[in-house]
């Protein structure tokens, strides 16, 4: 198996020395990953009929960035090399940098959008963050944060995909790690060498996994004394001999066409269960090591959390833009735009996406600059968008289903009655529009599908109910970041008001 390293296959095309959609797509090319679906070795990723227009999805963000003319938006000058390198792993020291990633995340949202997730700049955000607060790391010792910032540098100067897998698999919540039935059911050291650590288990969601450079595995639940052997943060090539993926269904291999499922053909992120057979760690990539406090204090006490859903929100804000510009497209093809019923139910999709939109903004306005220059984005204005996103997106997929009615489910059974002898004149003549044509508006009326009714539309709600954890956990967070001092201050001021005056 080829265990070259990404950054060595990934060399690019383009005078600026950026990796181009090409050099991406050649270096996860048959590089010894191994991705199972019904049972068989996946030979190749990028030509396998369900993963191939993904992996071009995600070719063209490359293209995207080593685009001249994009230059400014989505790159920046590297620190160490002054070359350009992606502005995902730029970490803000200022508002304007903040706003300038902000700017770049939704730059490739669009491209997809918003309906792929777990893009090259996803997992870049967090390691921005450990990056610029590695003192984190160096409480089991300085190696560790020398470690983690060695590999931020690596990732940054050769434009590397890192996707992670956070979460331990779904077997018995009701018992810790180490407490169930073989304590190798979740990912954790099993053996430490003079040279790395080996580990083995399972964990999940790898989303994106299928089209990464690397993995970052680590623990994002709360661990338990005893935990500690899954309290750890390592880097895995996804070539590694021993890790084996297991994608959900792949809803492009059922997609038979790309104009009965425009959307699931093109933009399937895939999202994989990761086992790991004894897969050996070097030291260097090793930046966690059986240390539960620092395991959970990656997240919390480094504005990686932050940094990485900057740009989910920047990509939940461009998919619901592209939902409610699917929802006026759809009144405007039934000739109800103008019915003042319709506008009042587009009237509230347009406050739920204006929420979301200008919450993502307020991160950018209320952040703060610690001692050391490194600029934090507002969590509590993050928390209360994330908390309210499980109750936002499906009360707008909700209104767009209100507002199609039988619109979706009364089409053709698929784009090939438009050419038969006896349906295609029937299809022409009685699923136009008044303003469209059969095929048009047959066309929009199944991205409308696909984005809500499908496999791949119902993904896509289950992904948002459950994006930042479970809503108890968001909420979690949000009453930890709220300014009650401030609030229950006036409450004690309004207690000390002096007596009124009686008669």
């Amino acid at each position: 198996m080829n265990m070259q390293s990404p950054a060595a296959v990934s060399t690019a095309t383009n005078p600026a020395g950026l990796r181009s959609g090409a050099a991406y797509l050649a270096s996860i090319k048959q590089d010894g990953r191994r991705v199972y679906v019904d049972g068989e070795l996946v030979a190749d990723v990028t030509t396998h009929p369900a993963f191939r227009e993904g992996a071009r999805a995600m070719a063209r963000l490359y293209d995207m960035a080593a685009d001249p003319a994009n230059r400014e938006l989505m790159t920046y000058p590297s620190p160490s090399s002054g070359r350009p390198v992606l502005r995902a792993y730029q970490i803000p020291r200022s508002h304007e940098d903040l706003r300038a990633k902000r700017l770049a995340a939704e730059a490739w949202a669009e491209a997809s959008f918003g309906l792929m997730g777990r893009t090259p700049d996803h997992v870049a955000g967090f390691f921005c963050g450990y990056a610029a607060v590695p003192e984190v790391f160096a409480v089991q010792g300085q190696a560790f944060a020398d470690n983690v910032v060695a590999f931020y540098e690596h990732l940054r100067e050769n434009h590397l995909y890192i996707t992670y897998a956070i979460v331990p698999p779904q077997i018995d919540r009701g018992k810790p790690g180490h407490l169930q039935s073989d304590p190798t059911l979740y990912a954790g050291v099993v053996e430490e060498r003079d040279g790395g650590i080996v580990v083995s288990g399972a964990q999940q969601l790898a989303t994106g996994g299928v089209y990464s450079d690397y993995l970052y595995l680590s623990c994002i639940h709360p661990l338990q004394p005893g935990d500690e052997n899954y309290a750890i943060g390592v880097a895995v090539p996804m070539n590694a001999e021993g890790m084996r993926l297991y994608p959900r269904r792949p809803y492009a291999a059922q997609a038979t066409n790309d104009v009965d499922y425009p959307l699931s053909s093109r933009f399937d992120e895939t999202d994989c269960f990761v086992v790991m057979d004894k897969v050996f760690v070097p030291w260097e990539h090793v930046f966690i090591y059986r240390n539960r406090d620092v395991c959970r204090d990656q997240w919390w006490k480094t504005p990686a959390h932050t940094y990485g859903n900057v740009q989910a929100q920047a990509r939940y804000a461009t998919k619901l833009r592209f939902m409610i510009g699917l929802a006026k497209r759809l009144n405007e093809m039934t000739g109800n735009d103008a019915n003042p019923a319709v506008q009042v139910q587009m009237g509230e999709l347009a406050a739920l996406v204006a929420i979301v939109d200008t919450m993502m903004r307020a991160q950018e306005l209320n952040a703060t600059i610690d001692d050391k220059g490194v600029l934090w984005p507002c969590k509590s204005t993050l928390y209360a968008v994330m908390a309210l996103q499980s109750e936002i997106n499906p009360r707008a997929i909700d209104i767009i289903r209100e507002l199609s009615g039988a619109a979706m489910i009364s089409l053709p059974s698929s784009a090939a009655d438009f050419d038969g002898t006896v349906t295609g004149p029937d299809m022409e003549r009685f699923m136009r529009s008044g303003v469209a044509s059969a095929r048009d508006r047959y066309a929009l009326m199944r991205m409308a599908w696909d984005f809500i009714g499908t496999e791949f539309g119902n993904r896509h709600q289950q992904y948002e109910k459950f994006y930042g954890g479970a809503s108890f956990l968001v909420k979690q967070n949000m009453f930890r970041n709220y300014d009650f001092a401030r609030a229950t201050a006036m409450v004690d001021a309004a207690l000390r008001l002096p007596p009124t005056l009686r008669e």
